[in-house]
């Protein structure tokens, strides 16, 4: 099953940056896919830089695209079934960013505390 999630998240994420022209999907990441047991059915898991209302536009524009990635994916696996692809967004690249302004604004600058000590 990891070896087809691997797969997946190759042909996905590749197909979304070199094929799909829909405007709706930009800076997209495809960040991991969980594939069931059955393998009926995917998650795919993408990070969307932008705020809110580009997240969900882009969200949406990938969700019609899923049967053309579906056929991507279905020359690439060779399996009984071929998966259906659930997008899902994956907010943990954009909440480590957060985090890592917060401490940035929290913490001293490193820079500065060598500069004090040389």
């Amino acid at each position: 099953m990891q070896k087809a999630a691997q797969a997946i998240r190759e042909v996905v994420g590749t197909s979304i940056l070199r094929d799909l022209m829909d405007p709706r999907i930009e800076n997209v990441t495809v960040t991991n896919v969980e594939v069931s047991r059955d393998m009926r059915q995917a998650r795919v898991y993408v990070s969307v830089m932008g705020d809110e209302k580009q997240q969900q536009l882009c969200l949406h524009g990938l969700r019609h695209a899923a049967g053309f990635l579906q056929s991507k994916v279905a020359k690439r696996i060779d399996t009984r079934y071929t998966p259906v692809l659930k997008f899902v967004l994956d907010m943990g690249v954009k909440k480590s960013i957060e985090i890592n302004e917060i401490l940035q604004s929290v913490l001293p600058d490193q820079d500065e505390d060598q500069v004090a000590d040389d």
